[in-house]
């Protein structure tokens, strides 16, 4: 069983699952993190959904570029967790299935190209307080320890 951050599913409420792929981008003691300005400004792990067809590294891959400008070199995947959320943008009650793996950031190539996105580093501290869902600050505590 993938282990539920968050919300509690509610009763009577369908979900689409929706899979997705994220990366914990570490520099030093600094993590690159991706701010998104809207639907409510918050800190994320970089990453997001895999297309339908697509295979989730490349998924991997294409999520950081548009969200940091960032190109990376994945490691090794660290788990997976599970939310229950309503997701404004598409208008979707989602059961998001959330893998996270380790990666490197290599370099930027630019700006993010996803709209309401900015790249920020943290200092890893301050991010475990600071990204917007409990799951993030889960994998970032386990990839700490």
């Amino acid at each position: 069983m993938i282990r539920r951050h968050g919300e509690p599913v509610k009763p009577g409420q369908g979900y689409i699952r929706r899979p997705g792929v994220y990366a914990i981008l570490l520099r030093g003691d600094h993590i690159l993190t991706t701010h998104q300005a809207e639907p409510v400004p918050e800190f994320q792990l970089p990453g997001g959904g895999i297309d339908p067809g697509e295979q989730p590294i490349p998924a991997l891959h294409r999520e950081v570029l548009e969200e940091t400008g960032w190109r990376i070199a994945v490691f090794r995947r660290l788990g997976a967790f599970r939310r229950f959320t309503y997701m404004p943008e598409y208008d979707l009650w989602a059961e998001k299935v959330c893998t996270v793996y380790l990666a490197r950031p290599v370099r930027p190539l630019g700006p993010p190209s996803e709209p309401g996105h900015a790249a920020i580093w943290l200092p890893v501290e301050e991010a475990l307080v600071r990204l917007g869902n409990a799951g993030d600050r889960a994998m970032l505590a386990d990839a700490l320890a």
